[in-house]
């Protein structure tokens, strides 16, 4: 049986995306304006808003319900 490769991450996953990002606002700004420039802004603003649910998420105001509705 062939043993599955596992990854460590070096970078927190907040990290990651702030970095991914970055990176392709900036690739944005370097396309002439189109539908591909436009979609490399479109992933830009989803990977922000999975940074922004990650981070409400794992605020300490959030607090986890349970069904105990007897």
């Amino acid at each position: 049986m062939q043993k599955r490769r596992r990854f460590k991450q070096t970078q927190p996953l907040e990290a990651r995306l702030a970095a991914e990002a970055k990176r392709l606002r900036e690739q944005a700004q370097t396309l002439p304006h189109g539908r591909l420039r436009e979609a490399v802004e479109r992933k830009a603003i989803q990977v922000e808003a999975a940074y922004e649910v990650r981070e409400l998420l794992r605020s300490p105001g959030l607090e986890c319900r349970t069904s105990s509705t007897r």
